[in-house]
């Protein structure tokens, strides 16, 4: 995908955070997950802060109409480890790779910021999700913990 097709990828900004929060919100509601605002979900008040004050990254995927259809956050833990979070898609965007290019572009800016795994969690119905990252390579692994929503966790090396 090039800087002058769309749907284009850019670096979020706080701006943004109430269309990331309803883009988020809406595909959590759509799988029977619930929102969490104050605790994991919090991340999205700031996400400047949140996100690149702390090393890391957030992007959208934006429509040429400017509407937001795609995200995901880069979120440091330390160690040259990073969580992969809130990659979302809005589902008439589905089945058209987009799930993969922005997979892609996450492992690729997190090896270029020096991460060497990334981890995320995500809830077992989220069963297309669970299949990309398998087939990414992503393998599951058992956290001390996880958030209220998930049940499931995977890890990638990037070395």
């Amino acid at each position: 995908m090039s800087a002058d097709t769309w749907p284009r990828l850019r670096f979020a900004t706080n701006e943004d955070s109430e269309a990331i929060t309803n883009l988020v919100f809406d595909v959590l509601r759509r799988y029977d997950l619930r929102p969490d605002p104050d605790c994991t979900d919090a991340d999205l008040k700031d996400i400047e802060r949140s996100y690149f004050e702390r090393g890391g990254g957030f992007y959208v995927l934006q429509e040429q109409d400017g509407s937001i259809v795609g995200a995901y956050g880069l979120y440091p833990l330390g160690g040259r480890t990073c969580e992969l979070r809130k990659m979302y898609l809005r589902l008439a965007y589905r089945g058209k790779g987009l799930g993969k290019f922005l997979l892609d572009d996450a492992v690729a800016r997190a090896k270029k910021m020096g991460f060497e795994r990334i981890v995320l969690e995500t809830a077992s119905v989220l069963k297309e999700a669970i299949g990309l990252y398998r087939s990414y390579g992503f393998v599951e692994y058992h956290p001390d913990h996880l958030s209220a929503r998930c049940d499931q966790a995977y890890e990638l090396s990037l070395r």
